[in-house]
């Protein structure tokens, strides 16, 4: 399992974070985050640099990807996939869906081959970042192939239930952390990050 450490901003915290070897780390390009960075550092050899969206036009995401040499687009809103489409081969191409009770599984259809990965995070108020997990026991509803990312309010207290959905069949390809380790917005707590890459020894 690849992991992934979103919503970073400052130049000393993201050292930090790059010392542990995640294999993404994301940058928000969303101004209306509170983790917004609008000028994402260069990411460390190895480690893959993912821009984080919300219903941005094409163009502003082809010109961001070309300026912060980003590898991955994580598209966080109502994007169609027809934009998803547009930005095949530019990078990888992550479509966020928020999932509540009622998921509908079908919704993904259209996305299949457009997507290099689905990123399934807790449907809320906020595109993402709510801290909250949402019912895993859902993803028994997923059918297809395509390898996604879990996201969430994901912490230390989920290691037990991660190990579970990795004894599963579903193509869990990744798992995405934010806010659960954070001492501020923006800024990761090292040590924390370091227990939970051991206890999942990603």
């Amino acid at each position: 399992m690849k992991w992934k450490v979103c919503g970073m901003r400052e130049a000393k915290n993201i050292s930090e974070v790059a010392a542990l070897q995640p294999d993404y780390m994301g940058f928000i390009l969303w101004d209306g985050s509170k983790r917004h960075c609008p000028n994402p550092q260069q990411a460390p050899e190895g480690i893959t640099k993912v821009g984080v969206f919300v219903d941005a036009a094409v163009a502003e995401i082809e010109d961001a990807i070309e300026d912060h040499k980003l590898g991955a687009v994580q598209l966080h809103g109502n994007e169609s996939p027809g934009l998803c489409r547009e930005l095949q081969g530019k990078a990888q191409v992550i479509k966020a869906f928020g999932v509540g009770e009622s998921f509908d599984f079908d919704t993904l259809l259209d996305y299949l081959p457009y997507c290099d990965f689905f990123l399934f995070d807790t449907k809320g108020p906020m595109p993402g970042g709510n801290g909250t997990t949402f019912d895993w026991s859902i993803l028994k509803n997923y059918a297809f192939d395509l390898p996604f990312f879990i996201s969430g309010g994901i912490g230390l207290a989920e290691i037990d239930k991660i190990n579970e959905l990795r004894r599963t069949d579903l193509p869990v390809y990744a798992v995405d952390i934010n806010s659960k380790f954070e001492t501020a917005p923006a800024r990761k707590d090292a040590e924390q990050l370091k227990k939970f890459k051991e206890e999942l020894a990603l």
